[in-house]
């Protein structure tokens, strides 16, 4: 069994001892510090907080005693039951609440949870935020109410359509023109929430005709539920059979897009942010910003629109802070994270879906042509394994100076820009393991030089 404790939250297999896994015990002293966190951190005074989940098998057993706790702790519990993460984001501004928590492991398999913590303005606890409720768990410095102060429970089915009319009324969600496609779209939602707000998100947007895999929201994933290609060899198969134009998965959480072209091949997840990137920037320039392991494509694309492009570090709360920095207009992560602050500040893949269609339409071009349009690059993702005892930093830091004369970016790991291509190193947080990304025009060159960095990272370790 395992229990991950991060500053972004704490996830972990169900069952176990009370500290091997996310079990009933461990689900209690967490949410505890996050309310008692809340308590002493919020601006507003509703004293209500969101929980909403995905269709995860152990999901009813987790909402219960989430909502428990907090109604414990005396805070009015806003349960928006089988929800997106992007909407339970939304639900909490709308609410003005004090915050929310998400239940949900992401694209984690099926044996795992999670309690995924946001603010007052339905954005993740930063890093100092994330460690003070670990700090608050570890201590169990926290009182629950007594009798007379108990919460409340207050059940709302609204926020899935709020969140589907707040993708319509964006102004760049051109339905007028996505009806006139007339578009026949395949969709794989991994028998999760996207099944029940996916259909009804292209159904408003005007699509007749959708194909459905693995729609129905029982929790048992039909496959890997990571969107990665070699988990999607059944709605390749179907977009040729059903003759689509295009495909959409998203994971478990609905915070991931992954685009399927209309031949059966994948658009590559990296090239989600970039082809929205690309529309939206042709109606509202501005800057934007991924993070430092996601394709240059975006810089690309970006600087053709006469535009800035900006790095932040690894994670969707290091994005989100450096989009509200330089004022970006879009922004997200390669994993097919799209944000978009016209709509909120958080990955959203009906907002990606909305505004990748509009940009469809428009372009009057088969998917596949439309990939083919950017700049092509590819991605190698390799790691080194180290003993413990290896001081991973001090590596890294030798990596930088042999690389002096290369544009470095050290805010996350080490990241070597060359002209045509880059690699970033990362160490891990939870093991002794250097995370070796690299990319290049071609894969052969993205993996012969992330091959060099681990030889040369061998060399220094001695190993």
């Amino acid at each position: 069994m395992t229990l991950i404790k991060s500053i972004s939250g704490i996830r972990g297999t169900i069952g176990g001892a009370p500290e091997d896994g996310l079990n009933p015990l461990a689900i209690v002293k967490f949410v505890a510090a996050y309310a008692t966190f809340i308590r002493e951190n919020t601006s507003v005074d509703t004293n209500k907080v969101v929980v909403g989940r995905d269709a995860r098998i152990s999901g009813p057993m987790v909402r219960d005693v989430v909502v428990g706790t907090l109604v414990g702790m005396g805070f009015d519990v806003v349960d928006i039951g089988l929800a997106t993460t992007p909407t339970t984001e939304i639900a909490v501004a709308m609410e003005r609440a004090c915050g929310g928590i998400i239940l949900t492991a992401s694209h984690n398999p099926r044996q795992w949870n999670a309690l995924k913590l946001l603010n007052e303005n339905g954005e993740f606890l930063n890093a100092a935020e994330g460690a003070e409720v670990l700090r608050i768990a570890g201590s169990e410095v926290f009182t629950f109410a007594d009798v007379d102060h108990l919460g409340k429970v207050i059940a709302d089915a609204t926020y899935k359509q709020k969140h589907i009319q707040r993708v319509l009324d964006l102004p760049l969600v051109d339905v007028e023109a996505i009806r006139a496609a007339n578009f026949r779209v395949a969709i794989d939602c991994v028998n999760s929430v996207g099944g029940i707000v996916l259909p009804d998100l292209l159904y408003a947007l005007g699509v007749k005709e959708i194909f459905k895999l693995h729609c129905a929201p029982h929790g048992n994933f039909s496959h890997n539920p990571e969107p990665l290609p070699e988990n999607l060899t059944e709605i390749s198969a179907l977009m040729t059979q059903a003759k689509a134009d295009v495909g959409f998965v998203v994971d478990p959480d609905v915070d991931r897009l992954a685009i399927v072209c209309e031949n059966g091949e994948m658009f590559g997840e990296e090239y989600t942010l970039v082809a929205v990137s690309d529309y939206v920037l042709s109606h509202t320039p501005g800057n934007t910003v991924s993070n430092l392991s996601s394709s240059r494509a975006l810089r690309d694309v970006t600087c053709a629109h006469g535009c800035e492009y900006n790095a932040a570090a690894v994670g969707e709360v290091n994005v989100v802070a450096k989009m509200k920095e330089t004022n970006a207009v879009i922004g997200g992560e390669g994993n097919g994270g799209v944000i978009y602050p016209a709509c909120h500040y958080g990955r959203d893949a009906l907002v990606g879906i909305a505004l990748f269609l509009t940009h469809l339409a428009k372009k009057g071009m088969k998917v596949s042509e439309l990939r083919t349009s950017y700049p092509s690059y590819f991605i190698s993702k390799q790691k080194v394994r180290l003993t413990p005892e290896i001081d991973v930093d001090a590596i890294l830091a030798k990596v930088k100076e042999r690389f002096a004369r290369q544009d470095i970016t050290d805010i996350d790991g080490v990241k070597i820009d060359f002209p045509d291509k880059w690699v970033h190193l990362r160490k891990s947080n939870t093991e002794p393991i250097i995370r070796v990304y690299s990319e290049a025009h071609t894969m052969k060159e993205a993996e012969e030089l992330g091959g060099e960095l681990i030889q040369i990272i061998r060399e220094i370790s001695g190993r």
